[in-house]
């Protein structure tokens, strides 16, 4: 027995932990925490019907409802249609996940990249079930690595293995590293089927410098979400929107390798760096609200699983309000 003045040791972070250890506290973390969320036959994390139509037939008075109406047939017909759905057997999602340099860096409990591995298991454990399946593509810097869509445990834990044992970049390449909108548009080619598509990401690559502009991934999500269901999930790090007053500090760009040395003592420094920052972030959030994905932001220095958590309810409100409430939306 610990006794009462005893020091209490932190608990280590996934960095400090075997592959397999870090991969048996990421199931243990969504099973306790985030398993029993969402009910239904599908555990996903937006909320949706999840049938794919299947022809009308005309209007049974007192059996079917009004709000399943075809429109257009009763219209073309002059007699009152309803359209038929055939429910969905298996939900196939599909991952995107990025492994850039940019997704390296880290100043708190996790880098980047650890806490993409952390969502991606979220997204994994939570939509696990017979007959679903996960696919997943990788961007890293020596080009895409594929995963097949399958089903099962085994399948999720080796691209959770892939992608925490994956090299980490020098910095040296030889080819330029696919970007954010190459990943789109091959996941968009082999993600035929209705489904749900997770993109993982910063969501830096490919911005423009005026805030007005569109991103070069912009288009391409935006024809993913027309068919699928699209949870963009925004990773990011407090130092990234802010800079400590540490004195002077060497800035190094993990994309293209170049140093600055900047004098954070300035206070006007930090503000000018700060104002950018939000800036940037609003960009990359307003770029993915006209796409029509779904925007998921984490950080590195927060409780990863309490914003799924917070995020899931958030979603399950804005399902169950009436449509005027969400602006018209469907």
């Amino acid at each position: 027995m610990r006794r009462r003045d005893a020091p209490v040791l932190p608990e280590p972070g996934l960095a400090d932990l075997a592959p397999d250890q870090r991969l048996r506290r990421l199931e243990l973390t969504v099973t306790r925490r985030l398993d029993g969320l969402l009910h239904g036959q599908y555990r996903g994390l937006l909320p949706g019907p999840g049938s794919e139509a299947a022809g009308s037939r005309e209007y049974r008075p007192g059996e079917d409802e009004v709000r399943r109406m075809d429109w257009a047939v009763t219209a073309r017909t002059t007699v009152p249609h309803v359209r038929e759905v055939d429910a969905d057997r298996e939900l196939t999602t599909w991952l995107l996940v990025d492994a850039s340099p940019s997704m390296e860096y880290g100043t708190a409990t996790l880098d980047k990249r650890e806490l993409a591995v952390a969502a991606v298991a979220a997204v994994g454990f939570l939509t696990a079930g017979i007959g679903n399946r996960l696919g997943g593509q990788v961007l890293a810097p020596e080009g895409v690595r594929r995963f097949p869509a399958r089903s099962g445990r085994t399948h999720l834990l080796g691209l959770l293995r892939a992608l925490l044992g994956a090299p980490r970049t020098d910095g040296h390449r030889d080819l330029p590293p696919p970007t954010l909108a190459d990943g789109l548009d091959g996941l968009q080619r082999v993600a035929t089927r209705r489904g749900l598509v997770v993109v993982v990401s910063d969501f830096l690559d490919g911005l423009p410098d005026h805030p007005d502009a569109a991103p070069a991934w912009e288009p391409v999500l935006r024809r993913l979400a027309v068919r699928h269901q699209v949870l963009a999930v925004e990773v990011t790090d407090p130092r990234e929107l802010e800079l400590p007053d540490v004195g002077l500090v060497t800035l190094v760009d993990p994309e293209t390798g170049r140093h600055r040395e900047v004098w954070t003592g300035d206070p006007a420094l930090r503000e000018r760096y700060a104002q950018a920052a939000a800036a940037q972030r609003d960009q990359v959030r307003h770029a993915l609200s006209r796409s029509g994905a779904t925007h998921l932001a984490l950080r590195t220095d927060r409780d990863w699983s309490a914003d799924i958590v917070r995020h899931v309810h958030a979603q399950r409100r804005l399902a169950a309000a009436p449509a005027a409430a969400r602006g018209g939306a469907a």
